[in-house]
């Protein structure tokens, strides 16, 4: 199912007891990111504050914060059910389809991709207010001070939207927003990301400005779509379509050229100047640690839209697990596909919660040849975002890379040091304080895999111990009578 926007989805989770109305009063700063982050770790609720002190406005939080939560919002009861769907799909580009019937169900595949493309409407929620001039405030809304020493309020779960002055081809991120006054915030896109890169663009072209919209809330596939690592020319928005299986409906804004979707709960319109830089941070970051306070683009709010009564969707980040790690291993596994489209030997990958997506990555693979291991960690280095991993840990084919126990073992077992471990130089997060230079510094690669003698080895690598499938099938006849 689809869902049309945040309520609809905040009335499901609390049908299925997944959600929490909190009626005590709390405060914005501080105290309802250390409510949030103890439901988290517990694998408790979504939750919905409806007492923030000093506003009328809810806040909702720890909408995705569980592997079955996140499923729900993208519309099924297992992600992998997603990752089967964009399999197929993947499958019916990788060449053309046999016969009358493969071409009228490739027919049908494309039909439905266009079918997703965003729908443009004349009349939205979204804009049932709209503030301009100097009535617009960003205090009016219950933005957290998440951890003690932030450097202020920041806006944490937004979709920002920006369009590349050359191409115009769309961009939606999600990058934190720190709230400098009423009417201007930072804009955190790290240098890596595709906002930043249409910034650095308008700053070739010598624009004036590059407008900018912000939309909070929404439908959840399209509030999470932001945080996607997809290609830059791949829009998010279609992205989303897809997977919701109908259109993300989108209105023209009131004073920029952007379109937003219709059914978020509230709406920023403005715009960055090209060479505006302004100091942001510190902020308490998905690293566990404070990233520290740095230089970022200045983004001017000239108009608010919302819906006349909006919630306030975010979310808080810290030592992981938080609620960004179920984002983004959704995004892990409906990837999958299109990595195996780059890397047909990759049979499956992790990136845990604790390696925060970008320290390090395992690797399972079918091994053919000699160095195809290290052929398997530079091309991951080349891929996207993947450019930014720290360590890639490379496994058999068979290796079950997400027992971490097993992982611990393998590379216990398996690894000769000087043999098997390989350093290369490399962009790095902007979030990673460990890099002796800001944005670069040194990676890793650790070959875990059997070796044989036509990669050096001087004896034969023993087998491992496995029981017989005919003594299993004994026992588990037994099982039962055992009394274990």
């Amino acid at each position: 199912m689809a869902f049309k926007n945040l309520r609809e989805f905040i009335d499901f989770l609390e049908d299925k007891g997944e959600l929490r109305r909190v009626t005590e009063q709390v405060s914005r700063d501080l105290e309802i990111t250390e409510i949030t982050d103890r439901a988290i770790k517990s694998g408790g609720p979504a939750l919905l504050f409806e007492n923030v002190e000093g506003y009328q406005t809810p806040v909702a939080i720890n909408l995705y914060g569980t592997h079955q939560r996140m499923a729900w919002a993208l519309g099924v009861e297992d992600v992998n059910e997603i990752t089967e769907r964009v399999r197929k799909l993947l499958g019916m580009v990788q060449g053309p389809p046999a016969g009358i019937v493969g071409k009228l169900k490739a027919l049908g595949d494309l039909a439905g991709i266009a079918r997703s493309r965003p729908k443009l409407v004349s009349k939205a929620p979204c804009q049932e207010v709209v503030i301009t001039g100097d009535d617009i405030d960003l205090n009016v809304f219950p933005i957290l001070k998440c951890w003690p020493l932030d450097a202020g309020r920041f806006i944490t779960l937004p979709l920002v939207i920006s369009r590349d002055p050359v191409t115009g081809n769309r961009n939606v991120g999600t990058y934190r927003m720190q709230v400098y006054d009423e009417r201007t915030t930072g804009m955190h896109w790290q240098s890596h990301k595709v906002g930043a890169h249409h910034f650095r663009e308008s700053e070739a072209q010598n624009k004036e400005r590059l407008d900018v919209a912000v939309a909070l809330g929404g439908d959840p596939v399209t509030m999470w779509s932001g945080s996607m690592p997809l290609p830059p020319d791949l829009d998010e928005l279609v992205v989303a379509g897809v997977i919701r299986g109908e259109s993300v409906e989108m209105v023209k804004c009131k004073t920029i050229d952007l379109e937003v979707p219709a059914h978020a709960e509230i709406v920023l319109e403005g715009y960055v100047t090209p060479g505006e830089l302004r100091s942001e941070g510190p902020f308490g970051d998905h690293t566990g640690y404070y990233s520290l306070e740095d230089d970022y683009s200045v983004f001017h709010v000239e108009a608010i839209t919302h819906r006349k009564d909006p919630i306030y969707p975010t979310t808080m980040v810290g030592r992981p697990p938080t609620e960004d790690y179920f984002m983004g291993k959704a995004s892990e596994r409906i990837m999958l596909p299109a990595l195996q489209l780059t890397l047909p030997e990759v049979v499956d990958y992790n990136m845990p919660a604790e390696g925060i997506f970008t320290n390090y990555v395992l690797v399972s693979m079918k091994k053919e040849f000699p160095g195809h291991a290290r052929k398997v960690m530079y091309a991951l280095w080349g891929i996207g975002q993947m450019m930014l991993v720290k360590a890639v840990v490379v496994f058999d084919e068979h290796v079950n890379v997400h027992d971490l126990s097993e992982v611990a073992w393998r590379i216990g077992a398996n690894v000769d040091p000087r043999r098997d471990i390989l350093f290369v130089d490399g962009p790095t997060d902007d979030l990673d304080h460990a890099s002796s230079t800001p944005r670069y510094g040194s990676k890793v690669g650790i070959d875990a895999t059997a070796k044989g003698r036509s990669e050096g080895l001087s004896r034969d690598w023993p087998p491992e111990i496995v029981m017989s499938s005919e003594i299993k099938d004994i026992v588990d006849s037994k099982w039962s009578k055992l009394g274990i």
